[in-house]
């Protein structure tokens, strides 16, 4: 599974790690301790950050859904 941030470059560097861990299910407290910063800084950049306008895309290979067999490649029903 990849992330994708679209508007990212809107988002200071920051802001992008905690997006990043936010968005893929953390905790304040658990971003807080990685990241070394306090938990309200945390909520701080990530609702910063939300203001901005950023989109996050998930990008989910079809294989690792079970959708196909890996012989499948080009074939159509």
């Amino acid at each position: 599974m990849q992330i994708e941030i679209r508007g990212a470059e809107k988002l200071s560097f920051r802001e992008r790690q905690v997006v990043v861990l936010k968005e893929m299910g953390y905790t304040n407290e658990q971003v807080a301790k990685k990241l070394k910063i306090n938990v309200s800084s945390v909520a701080t950049l990530y609702n910063r950050a939300k203001s901005k306008g950023y989109q996050v895309v998930i990008v989910i290979p079809g294989d690792h859904l079970g959708l196909f067999d890996p012989g499948d490649e080009g074939e159509e029903e």
